[in-house]
């Protein structure tokens, strides 16, 4: 398999996963917006014996959510490498799908 054909491929993969990743956003958008509603109506002074159980309680919600941005953030950044593996300069054998060893343009470099 060619460089361009396997660049093209890890291009389509990467594709392919941010639309998963959309997808999973999207379901977490939903589910935040029922967290949200349900925080509201049990989350409050009245529901806790004391100030410190509501605050441990809004703490352990807040690092789940924590969690799962981080997560996201570690998935992009490995994403990203990819791309930046596909997309960067620094070519040797100028097979980079710019032909020049630049990798594509996406506007006027020249600013």
């Amino acid at each position: 398999m060619s460089r361009e054909k396997a660049y093209l491929q890890m291009l389509e993969s990467t594709a392919a996963i941010q639309w998963n990743i959309a997808m999973i956003l999207e379901a977490k958008a939903v589910e935040a917006e029922k967290v949200k509603q349900w925080t509201h109506h049990h989350i409050h002074a009245r529901a806790f014996d004391s100030h410190e159980d509501q605050l441990k309680e809004s703490i352990s919600i807040h690092e789940v959510i924590v969690e799962m941005v981080e997560g996201l953030t570690k998935l992009e950044n490995g994403l990203y490498s990819n791309l930046k593996a596909v997309l960067g300069s620094g070519e040797d054998e100028g097979g980079d799908f710019g032909g020049d060893g630049e990798g594509f343009s996406f506007g006027d470099d020249s600013k």
